[in-house]
C-alpha cells in the first residue's frame, strides 16, 4: 500500500518504480496522474464537507437568536438554510466516501517499489547470480526424477490422490510420509534453536483483513482457495505469522520480532496449467517452514540478510547443491521491495528449482495491516518493515533429498541430518 502524501510530493518516484516493474511509461504516469487528480477531488469534497457542517452547526446556532430576538423571517431562513444543508451533507459525504473507497482500491492494486539495488530485468533471465553453494553430485547412473523414486519405492501414491482431491495432490506412506514429517521437523527445530526465532502455531484459516494486510488480496484471489464466507486457506504461514502485528502499535524495543511455523499451504495455482503436471513440485496442498521478521526501517536491510542466511544454513547441513539468486524487477512479487531466491539442483531434472524465497517487503505490509511501532524517545509512531522467506519448503526439500540422495538400486540414503528424525533409519528401500 501506497501512501498518498507521497505520490502527490514526489510523483515521478512512483512513475519511475513502476517503469522499472515493466510498466509502459505512459501508462505510468497516467496512472499516477489520475490518483492525483482522484486526491483531489477527494480532499475537495472534505474540505467542501467541512464547510457545509461547520455551517450547518453556525446556523442551528443563529435560529435560537433570531427566535429569541422576534425576527421569526430571519429563523425561518436560517432553518430553510439548515434543511437544504441536511439534504446536501449526506449526498456530499457519500461523495467523498466514494472517492476515498476508490483511491484506497487503486492505491491497493498498485505492487510496491523495487529498492534501488535490485537489477532491472523483465523476467527469471534477469536475475542475477549472487552465490553458489556445494558442488553437483557426480552419478555413474542416468539419475531419475524424484516422483520415479518415490513410485519405485512405492511409497509415493498419485492415482490414490487423484481418487481422493483431483491432480497437484500426492499420498505419501511408509518412510517417505515419515521423511516429510523429518524433514519438517529437522527445519523448525533448526530455526527455533539455533536462529532465534519464536514457533507459533497459527490458524490455517484466516479472514479476508488479515489476506489483504499482507497483500493475497484482492490482486491474487484467483490464487487462494476460498473457505466459506470469510475465511481462506492460508498459500503460507507468511499471512497469519505477519498479521500477528495487525493494527498494533509496537514498542522500539520490542524489536525485531522473529516468527517461524510448520504449516500445511493451499494455493490454487491458478495459470500453472502444463507446468509441473508430474511430481510434487506444484501441489495445491504443501507444508513449509516460514520465517517472519517484524523490524524496523533501519534495520530491515541487515533483517533480510540474515533471514537468507537462515535458509541457506538448512540446506547447508543437508548437503544440497545450491544457488542463490537476487530477482530482477519484473519477476519479484507483487508484496516484495526485493527478493532473494534460493534454488537447489534437482539432478534428475538437470535444473535448478526454486526451493526459498526470502522478501523485503518495507512498509507496503504494514501500511495494508496499520502496524506500526513508537520509536524510543518519540511521539508519533512509524509504519514497521515486515519481512518473509521459507525455511524452506517442505515438499521441495524431499523432492531435492531424493534425487541428491538417490541410489542405483532406487533406493534412497537418509541425509544424516536426518538419521535421528527417522529413528536411526539411514536407508529408505521399497516396500
Amino acid at each position: 500500500m501506497h501512501d498518498i502524501k507521497w505520490i502527490r510530493e514526489e510523483p515521478n518516484g512512483l512513475v519511475e518504480a513502476l517503469v522499472r516493474r515493466g510498466t509502459d511509461a505512459g501508462e505510468a504516469q497516467a496512472l499516477v496522474d489520475s490518483l492525483i487528480a482522484l486526491d483531489e477531488r477527494r480532499r475537495a469534497g472534505i474540505v467542501k464537507l467541512e464547510e457545509l457542517q461547520a455551517r450547518r452547526n453556525a446556523a442551528s446556532k443563529e435560529i435560537g437568536a433570531a427566535k429569541k430576538a422576534g425576527e421569526n423571517e430571519r429563523a425561518e431562513a436560517l432553518m430553510a438554510e439548515v434543511g437544504a444543508l441536511k439534504t446536501d451533507i449526506p449526498v456530499l459525504e457519500e461523495q467523498v466516501k466514494a472517492a476515498e473507497s476508490e483511491l484506497h482500491s487503486r492505491l491497493a492494486a498498485i505492487p510496491n517499489v523495487p529498492l534501488p539495488e535490485v537489477p532491472e530485468g523483465a523476467d527469471e533471465h534477469g536475475n542475477v547470480e549472487i552465490a553458489l553453494v556445494g558442488q553437483k553430485i557426480g552419478f555413474s547412473f542416468v539419475a531419475k526424477q524424484h516422483f520415479e523414486i518415490g513410485e519405485g519405492l512405492g511409497q509415493m501414491d498419485f492415482e490414490a490422490a487423484a481418487k481422493l482431491s483431483g491432480a497437484r495432490f500426492v499420498v505419501l506412506k511408509n518412510k517417505l510420509a515419515r521423511l516429510e514429517r523429518a524433514i519438517g521437523q529437522f527445519f523448525i527445530d533448526t530455526h527455533t534453536e539455533e536462529h532465534g526465532y519464536m514457533e507459533v502455531a497459527p490458524p490455517i484459516l484466516v479472514n479476508d483483513a488479515a489476506m489483504f494486510g499482507t497483500a493475497q488480496l484482492p490482486k491474487f484471489e484467483d490464487d487462494q482457495f476460498r473457505a466459506g464466507e470469510d475465511f481462506w486457506l492460508i498459500p503460507t504461514a507468511e499471512v497469519p505469522l505477519t498479521n500477528l502485528v495487525a493494527q498494533s502499535i509496537l514498542s522500539e524495543e520490542e524489536l525485531p520480532l522473529r516468527f517461524t511455523a510448520l504449516t500445511p499451504c493451499f494455493r490454487a495455482e491458478a495459470g500453472s496449467a502444463g507446468r509441473d503436471t508430474r511430481g510434487m513440485i506444484r501441489q495445491h496442498q504443501f507444508n513449509k517452514v516460514e520465517m517472519v521478521s517484524i523490524t524496523t526501517p533501519e534495520n530491515s536491510a541487515d533483517e533480510h540478510e540474515r533471514m537468507l542466511s537462515c535458509a541457506q544454513a538448512v540446506l547447508k547441513k543437508l548437503d544440497l547443491h545450491f544457488r542463490v539468486m537476487t530477482l530482477c524487477t519484473g519477476d519479484m512479487g507483487f508484496a516484495s521491495a526485493k527478493t532473494y531466491d534460493i534454488e537447489v539442483w534437482l539432478p534428475g531434472q538437470n535444473a535448478f528449482r526454486e526451493i526459498s524465497s526470502c522478501s523485503t517487503c518495507t512498509d507496503f505490509q504494514a501500511r495494508r495491516m496499520n502496524a506500526r511501532y513508537r520509536p524510543a524517545g518519540a511521539k508519533a509512531p512509524r509504519y514497521l518493515h515486515t519481512l518473509n522467506g521459507s525455511g524452506v519448503a517442505v515438499g521441495r526439500a524431499m523432492v531435492a533429498i531424493l534425487e541428491n540422495y538417490q541410489n542405483e538400486d532406487g533406493s534412497v540414503t537418509v541425509p544424516a541430518v536426518l538419521v535421528p528424525y527417522m529413528g536411526g533409519l539411514t536407508r529408505i528401500e521399497k516396500d
